[in-house]
């Protein structure tokens, strides 16, 4: 009897065991019903994972939080060639997040860049684009610049954001401070100055002084950001210039009907009631109207570029006046100082001329007044110039005139194409190619007939983008055949008003 006895008090004790898990288990339950209804997450670590690699298969964005911040810069650096070099082909709509906060969460770009408004199902910070991130509050914003530091009440978690639209480029971001928005505190510094308007935090650091990167990285995003405040908000400029800031201060005038602060070097408590932190980014020298609020086409910002610099022309169309030697069209070419330069160019004039073209020859390299070339820009019917940074005045040609870009020998159809190419449709130009041939260009009187520079450029866009850089960007003058180019100029003629009248 005794063994029977010992084996009751061992099926017992597990009869008692069994149930203790079960009633565990159905505790566990419980508060994961209770949690999945009322917590602010809602989903477990797994499942957040998941649905953050579906958004990222779908092109949506993914924020991460400030404890993984050290694991994201490792990718982000790991990013940084491709951000920062230009490559044939660029179809990646995926990026790691630049942006630090307290909570993971994933929002689709399209979405983040049509609502502004601070919704619960919205993070604070987001990736409104694979090259910017921003942020977002409303409330009790309190901003201290020379701590590149806000404080905003209601805010959970700390968030930290570089306003600069290259994220994953670690040299631009090098020059580009790093601000914090955090949870109002109990000991925080009261108002100095009080105002209505939406703070607007962004960065002339990174790359500006180049003009395509003040258009890419700077003016047009901040357009299609504060565009829509109909010039309630203010612009709190990081990494001030000043020589910058009043080169286009006609565009923030525009923009806005506040004074432009030079925020990092600024005593004041500034409060607003809203504040943006970052611009949004949407391609090269253009906007995507389908996702930008209204108004804010890159039509309209064409618009506002005529308005601020008193440009009297929208359309490429001839004078009404039969003796105005606007009735002539006019060919404006961007002459360069240094590489690329046009060693025929006052071949070029003649020839441009001998078709019944005005011709004017423009260095916006030597001007530092932008309203003054841009109305000769805007003045112009035919714009001609090699590849380079000076092309980007072409957002002040009016609706109809053409684009001649001048590509350089090499195989650089891929850099014309996103630079200048496709941003000209949304800017109602034509555009017209005219490729740099063997013969045409003074790398051949640098390199023998059978160097891998002239027999295959391929082998040196291998190498990476400064070697690519210092071969034909570079080293490269262009001496453009002129039967050749005169085709171009008279495919130009056809385009226009004054050729169609002929």
């Amino acid at each position: 009897m005794k063994p029977n006895r010992n084996l009751s008090r061992g099926e017992g004790r597990r009869l008692g065991n069994v149930a203790l898990i079960a009633f565990m288990l159905g505790s566990l339950l419980l508060l994961s019903l209770v949690r999945a209804r009322f917590s602010p997450i809602g989903k477990p670590g797994e499942a957040i994972e998941a649905e953050e690699q579906q958004a990222m298969r779908k092109g949506s964005v993914k924020m991460e939080t400030l404890e993984a911040a050290d694991d994201t810069a490792a990718s982000a650096a790991e990013e940084e060639e491709e951000e920062t070099q230009p490559k044939p082909t660029d179809n990646s709509g995926n990026s790691g997040g630049g942006v630090g906060g307290g909570s993971s969460t994933a929002l689709a770009a399209g979405d983040a860049a049509t609502d502004h408004h601070l919704t619960p199902s919205k993070p604070v910070c987001y990736e409104s684009s694979r090259r910017s991130d921003t942020c977002e509050a409303a409330g009790d914003v309190r901003v201290q610049g020379r701590l590149q530091t806000i404080q905003i009440s209601p805010l959970e978690k700390e968030w930290k954001v570089k306003p600069y639209c290259r994220k994953h480029d670690a040299f631009a971001l090098s020059h580009v401070k790093e601000w914090a928005l955090r949870p109002l505190s109990g000991d925080a510094p009261g108002c100095t100055i009080n105002s209505s308007a939406t703070a607007f935090v962004l960065s002339t650091g990174g790359f500006t002084g180049n003009l395509f990167h003040d258009y890419t990285d700077v003016l047009i995003p901040a357009f299609i950001t504060a565009n829509r405040y109909a010039g309630e908000v203010q612009f709190l400029v990081s990494s001030f210039k000043s020589w910058w800031t009043n080169k286009y201060i006609q565009i923030f005038q525009q923009l806005s009907k506040h004074e432009v602060i030079d925020i990092d070097n600024d005593d004041e408590v500034r409060c607003y009631r809203s504040v943006v932190v970052g611009s949004t980014f949407h391609k090269e020298l253009g906007v995507d109207a389908s996702t930008a609020p209204p108004g804010s086409s890159m039509v309209d910002f064409r618009a506002m570029l005529r308005s601020a610099f008193g440009l009297e022309r929208a359309t490429a169309t001839p004078s009404g006046d039969r003796w105005d030697i606007r009735r002539r069209p006019r060919l404006l070419i961007i002459s360069r100082r240094s590489s690329r330069r046009f060693v025929n160019e006052r071949a070029m004039v003649d020839m441009a001329m001998s078709l019944g073209f005005d011709v004017r020859v423009g260095d916006p390299e030597i001007s530092t007044d932008v309203s003054k070339f841009a109305r000769l820009v805007n003045s112009a019917d035919v714009m001609v110039g090699v590849h380079g940074a000076g092309l980007t005045n072409m957002v002040f040609l009016p609706a109809g005139a053409v684009l001649i870009q001048v590509v350089p020998y090499g195989g650089l159809e891929w850099l014309a194409r996103g630079t200048f190419k496709e941003p000209s449709a949304d800017m109602e130009i034509h555009y017209l190619e005219y490729m740099i041939q063997l013969d045409e260009t003074t790398l051949s009187e640098q390199y023998p007939k059978d160097d891998p520079v002239l027999k295959d450029p391929n082998s040196i866009h291998k190498q990476g983008w400064n070697a690519l850089k210092t071969v034909y960007l570079d080293k490269q003058n262009v001496k453009p055949h002129l039967g050749r180019l005169k085709n171009t100029f008279q495919e130009a003629l056809k385009l226009l008003p004054h050729g169609q009248n002929t």
